[in-house]
């Protein structure tokens, strides 16, 4: 019988953040263009940010869209590795399997 076992602390919260960070843009909608943005560079009339476009290059990632995330920001595939792997290494010092007989 497999057990597993789980102990909460406070820096989990980095990982649940990215966590939840990225299953949110897996169900936006990275087609829709008329949204409210937090970027400070579009916000301040700049027409160019070296982020912008990385939230809809990995709504496109999810959708299995490569060529669409390219485009939309070369560099979407990376941030989703990076996200994943840093949350894994958070999470995985707590998480315990055991398999008893």
């Amino acid at each position: 019988m497999k057990r597993v076992t789980y102990k909460y602390r406070n820096s989990h919260l980095e990982a649940y953040f990215w966590l939840i960070a990225l299953v949110s843009l897996a169900f936006s909608s990275p087609d829709n263009a008329t949204h409210y943005t937090l970027c400070i560079f579009k916000n301040l009339g700049f027409d160019f940010c070296p982020g912008c476009g990385l939230g809809h290059g990995i709504a496109y990632l999810f959708r299995g869209q490569l060529l669409e995330s390219w485009q939309a920001h070369p560099l979407a595939l990376l941030a989703v590795v990076i996200l994943v792997v840093r949350s894994i290494n958070i999470l995985r010092k707590d998480i315990k399997f055991t398999i008893k007989e």
